[in-house]
C-alpha cells in the first residue's frame, strides 16, 4: 500500500521543486522514487549527490548490479530488485547470474567473496575481520573497491528502506 504520494514539481517544497525541474529538463521525467523523495529536500539532494558519486566507483557495472541484487534481496525491496534485475540484464548478466546474485553469491570466487562481504556490511558489519579484508585483497580487489563497497551498500539501503517505508511496489512481481 502506498503511504506517501509522489509529488509533481509544482506541489514540492521549493528546493525539491528546483531539483525535480532540473532532472526533468535533463532526462524528460523523474522516477516514482525520486518524485516521492521530493517530500524532503534534504533527502532528495542527499540521494542525488550520493547516487551521482557512486556512479564513479571502480567496480565493473555487472559486479555492482550483483552486489545490489544481493543487498536488495536481503532488504526485501521488490521495487529495487526489479530495477536492479533490469539493470543487470542490460549489463549482460544471465538469469542464472541474477539468481545467484540474489542468493548472495556468484560462480566467480572473486565476485562471490566481494558479494558476501557486501551482505555482511549490511547485515552484520561488526563481524567483518582483518581476514575478510585480506581475502578480498587476495582476490585482487583494491582498497578503493573495498572502501567503495560500503558506499554501494549504503546507497542500496537508502533506496530499499525508503521504498519499503513509503510503500513503493513494483508494477509486477520482481524477477
Amino acid at each position: 500500500m502506498r503511504r506517501l504520494a509522489a509529488l509533481d514539481p509544482a506541489d514540492a517544497p521549493e528546493k525539491s521543486r528546483a531539483l525535480l525541474e532540473d532532472i526533468i529538463e535533463r532526462r524528460g521525467s523523474v522516477g516514482d522514487m525520486v518524485a516521492t523523495m521530493a517530500h524532503s529536500p534534504a533527502l532528495l539532494q542527499g540521494y542525488l549527490d550520493f547516487s551521482r558519486a557512486m556512479k564513479r566507483i571502480k567496480l565493473p557495472r555487472a559486479v555492482s548490479e550483483k552486489v545490489s541484487l544481493a543487498v536488495q534481496e536481503w532488504i526485501g525491496c521488490g521495487y529495487c530488485l526489479q530495477a536492479h534485475a533490469r539493470a543487470a540484464r542490460a549489463a549482460g548478466l544471465s538469469e542464472s547470474d541474477i539468481a545467484l546474485a540474489r542468493q548472495g553469491t556468484s560462480t566467480d570466487a572473486r565476485e562471490a567473496a566481494l558479494i558476501g562481504v557486501a551482505v555482511r556490511v549490511l547485515a552484520e558489519p561488526s563481524s567483518i575481520t582483518d581476514e575478510d579484508v585480506a581475502e578480498l585483497r587476495a582476490h585482487g580487489w583494491s582498497d578503493r573497491v573495498i572502501a567503495e563497497i560500503v558506499g554501494l551498500v549504503a546507497l542500496n539501503l537508502l533506496t530499499g528502506a525508503f521504498n519499503l517505508l513509503v510503500g513503493l511496489e513494483p508494477a509486477e512481481k520482481a524477477a
